[in-house]
């Protein structure tokens, strides 16, 4: 078919500053769009991630208790511009930082948080609630500590991954995320970091704390059917002088050609069987 002659030409073509994602692969840029149809899929996938969430389909669980989220600011070491998007390290050395609770068996410790956005306002979020996109989104990824004995390990592992998703829409200035924006211009070019003083991610998430979870993957290569997704109901309100500084950073590395970095989310996955529970009751839909 087309498609097929796409992928077999542009993928055969070695990048060495292009991001991960379906840019390569797909012939239009519209079809970058998350509500695109037909989205290219793993190969032999069964859960993989992002999905559209539909409200009305989820369902209570009342077993889900609320998430434990316990955060140490001193434990961020630094921050740094992977090629994809731009990444928060922190000291996992230690049960310092993580969460438990909420659907989880055991403690997982925070590893990093990154973010995904668009180009342009109407899209950027991996995961849609009622096909609706929000600008960009959160992802705070932590791994299981109990089961596993490192990050690396644990990210091919059964149960080895949680990842808190958090949505972020246009509104008011965000302090906290402030201090993230801040520190892009260091972090322009792939590879470039910097080091941060003490940052507390919980301040990035939101007041309110419903949310949906259910059995994912990565959504970056490998693409490992690892990952336990709460993805948080409330979004987090952020300023369009800050979003712009996502976009201001590039893909490529210093003395290659520039190319911005924006679309870095992956398109829609198909739910297939899978079941998305809710902490929280639908009366009714929107946030």
């Amino acid at each position: 078919s087309t498609l097929f002659l796409v992928l077999r030409v542009t993928l055969a073509i070695p990048s060495t500053s292009a991001p991960w994602g379906h840019q390569e692969v797909l012939p239009k840029r519209s079809c970058l769009h998350p509500l695109c149809k037909g989205p290219v899929s793993a190969p032999g996938g069964t859960r993989q991630s992002p999905i559209n969430i539909r409200w009305r389909d989820s369902v209570y669980d009342p077993q889900l208790k609320p998430l434990r989220v316990s955060y140490a600011a001193a434990s961020c070491l630094h921050v740094w511009n992977t090629g994809y998007f731009f990444q928060v390290e922190f000291d996992d050395s230690a049960e310092g930082s993580g969460i438990s609770g909420g659907p989880l068996e055991n403690h997982y410790r925070l590893k990093q948080c990154h973010f995904h956005w668009g180009a342009a306002n109407e899209r950027g979020s991996e995961h849609t609630v009622d096909d609706r996109v929000y600008p960009a989104e959160l992802h705070l990824v932590h791994w299981n500590s109990v089961k596993y004995r490192s990050y690396k390990e644990a990210l091919t592992g059964e149960n080895g991954v949680a990842v808190i998703g958090v949505f972020l829409k246009l509104g008011a200035h965000h302090e906290a995320l402030q201090k993230l924006v801040e520190v892009l211009p260091e972090i322009k070019h792939k590879g470039a970091r910097a080091v941060m003083g003490p940052f507390q991610p919980a301040r990035l998430l939101p007041a309110c704390r419903d949310y949906w979870t259910y059995a994912g993957s990565l959504t970056t290569p490998p693409l490992s059917e690892s990952v336990t997704w709460v993805i948080q109901k409330q979004p987090i309100e952020v300023a369009r002088r800050q979003l712009a500084a996502f976009r201001s950073l590039l893909f490529s590395a210093l003395g290659e050609e520039e190319h911005s970095m924006v679309d870095n989310y992956r398109p829609l996955q198909p739910l297939m069987n899978r079941k998305v529970r809710s902490s929280f009751r639908a009366v009714e839909e929107g946030i």
